[in-house]
């Protein structure tokens, strides 16, 4: 059977906790430092209680330690990691490849995005490498992640939700040119999210001041069964940074998408353990969103850029019949209530948004509606009653159990037995008291032995196998039970399979000799790792060099031509812009370049 797994963000231990009970087969979570979300760190204390809560139901635990390192960090990171091994963490995320010259424990390492995972030769050297899992570019599509599986082994792992990196992962210097801290250091400012004015050669102005960079954020749920096809075993859910509610809805609403795909499919399974109850409906639109993509997985599209806005604009709602002094009336299905956040776009196209005072049938009373028209779009990017649903949900997330009760001569004997074959017995003296109302006294035994409280456990089964039925008192009944449910808990964490990976050294050939900054080689393990590997030129990372003059910051399959509609490989357009074209904001000027060959644009940093 394979085993397919979802991935889910922990942006801490609270989080973390929520993304195991709502669905998740594994969570991604930062270390204390080191990872690329800085402002996403958690105690090692805190990682020491996810990982036991998470084991209790065969959920792993992984954790980012994914930022490029200097030298005087590398024995931190290398007592970090020793350290996260010895809580039972399950694999290490990382980056720098200087990790694998350190003397590191048998933890299993995965390739970050950030590591540029592009090609199948990537792919491969770091399979050969020792890593047991990459995690692929977001770029690529099904035909080319189908190429990495057909010459690689490696567990593959691929984003299926959440916000989208313009740029590829680890290719992105945009912040640390214009000094607002690295993204490969876990400093990314956010560049991408701010509005651009696009000049052309001769300082036109084409567009102004808009998120030129700015993406939809990505939903790949209806291609759960292609992704499994193409070979992708893991599907992670983007959202370190994202609050516990979205973790609710977008864990439980894709939880139910693969069941749903796996439960048609002979031979797949779900790699974690329990059965969760759900008392809402998950929706991905009444969650943080910009609108949502494909991306590349089924090949360019148009519809890929948010350039109105960077802002979650969440689900559209419907359409403005008239507008009022403080009130507008809206033609839609979908009602709204007190208190939800909603926005629309102005003529000029500029986002705005209010929360809803009071709705009476068709009539919304609302503030700041003064540039709302009748047939502007109405969306709701603030669901009150949903999120006060997923608030104080009581969603439960229970493994199945039977219990069995017996007796020997000196008392009575507990089985019991989990989903997973785990089982327990315990052999309890006690006096054995004839039932004066056996009837009572046998419905008294069942009862009390199907409740599981606050467990983690479900009791299907209770099977009574008593010479004659006896009398137990309920306090002690109720002993038994808890007595009976803790030991097997216990037992299961010390069932848990923890796989571990011991990284031998390798000489084999890194796919190109030659390294520029985008390698992203900062400290000398990593120069000592390339070199090994038949890399005969490096050059330092941009993190520490001060010239960045007409040096790329930005690699992206993102192309505002195309976006336009005036790229003369995929359109026929009826007007030409006076090329080179340029990205202004408020400071700087930034040269686009577009290589054709490999569909991609280039952002130049100029002064």
């Amino acid at each position: 059977m394979k085993k397919i797994e979802l991935l889910a963000p922990a942006k801490d231990l609270k989080s973390g906790k929520a993304a195991i009970i709502f669905g998740a087969d594994a969570v991604y979570i930062g270390a204390p430092r080191f990872g690329a979300r800085a402002a996403a760190g958690n105690s090692l204390d805190d990682i020491k209680q996810l990982v036991r809560f998470a084991h209790k139901f065969c959920v792993k635990v992984y954790v980012t330690l994914n930022t490029i390192f200097h030298d005087n960090e590398l024995n931190d990171v290398q007592d970090l990691i020793h350290e996260l091994y010895s809580i039972g963490v399950d694999a290490i995320i990382v980056q720098d490849m200087g990790i694998l010259e350190m003397k590191l424990p048998p933890i299993p390492l995965f390739a970050s995005t950030q590591t540029n995972n592009y090609t199948w030769q990537k792919v491969k050297f770091l399979e050969d490498a020792g890593i047991q899992r990459v995690i692929l570019a977001r770029e690529l599509s099904s035909g080319q992640i189908q190429e990495i599986r057909s010459k690689t082994t490696i567990d593959l792992e691929f984003f299926v939700h959440g916000a989208l990196c313009v740029s590829f992962s680890g290719q992105c210097y945009f912040s640390h040119a214009i000094e607002k801290g690295s993204a490969n250091r876990g400093a990314c400012a956010q560049t991408c999210r701010s509005y651009y004015s696009l000049l052309d050669k001769n300082g036109n102005t084409l567009v102004k001041n808009k998120y030129l960079l700015s993406l939809k954020d990505l939903n790949l749920s209806n291609h759960i069964g292609e992704m499994i096809d193409a070979g992708i075993s893991s599907f992670k859910i983007e959202g370190r940074l994202k609050d516990i509610n979205y973790i609710k809805n977008i864990t439980a609403f894709y939880r139910k998408q693969i069941d749903e795909v796996i439960q048609k499919r002979e031979g797949y399974l779900k790699s974690s353990s329990g059965e969760i109850n759900y008392d809402f409906s998950p929706d991905t639109d009444k969650t943080f969103n910009r609108g949502y993509t494909t991306y590349f997985f089924k090949g360019r599209t148009k519809e890929i850029a948010s350039p109105d806005t960077q802002k979650s604009i969440g689900k559209f709602i419907g359409k403005v019949k008239s507008v009022n002094k403080n009130y507008f009336t809206i033609d839609s299905e979908f009602p709204l209530s007190n208190a939800d956040g909603i926005c629309f776009f102005d003529n000029q196209g500029v986002l705005h948004g209010t929360l809803v005072n009071k709705v009476q049938k068709d009539k919304v009373f609302a503030d700041n509606i003064e540039l709302l028209k009748p047939e502007s779009f109405i969306y709701r990017n603030s669901d009150y009653e949903f999120n006060k649903q997923l608030s104080s949900s009581r969603t439960e997330r229970k493994i199945q159990a039977k219990i069995i009760i017996g007796e020997f001569e000196k008392g009575i004997i507990i089985t019991a037995e989990d989903e997973d074959h785990i089982n327990i017995e315990i052999e309890e003296h006690l006096e054995k008291t004839l039932a004066s109302n056996p009837e009572k006294a046998t419905e008294n035994i069942l009862n009390q032995f199907k409740k599981s409280g606050d467990s983690i456990f479900r009791i299907d089964t209770v099977e009574i196998n008593l010479k004659n039925p006896l009398f137990f008192p309920i306090s002690v009944l109720n002993e038994l039970r808890r007595k009976t449910l803790e030991l097997l808990e216990t037992e299961r964490l010390k069932n848990y399979q923890k796989q571990e990976r011991k990284i031998e050294k390798t000489t084999h050939l890194y796919p190109e000799e030659i390294l520029d900054y985008k390698g992203n080689v900062l400290n000398q393990k990593a120069i000592d790792f390339y070199r090994q590997h038949g890399v005969k030129s490096i050059e330092q990372a941009f993190e520490v060099q001060s010239d960045f003059k007409n040096k790329e910051i930005m690699i992206t399959k993102h192309c505002i031509k195309y976006q336009m509609g005036l790229c003369t490989k995929h359109d026929k357009p009826d007007r030409k812009m006076e090329e080179p074209l340029y990205l202004a904001d408020n400071n700087r000027k930034y040269k686009l370049e577009f290589d054709c060959q490999q569909c991609a644009m280039k952002v130049i940093f100029l002064q």
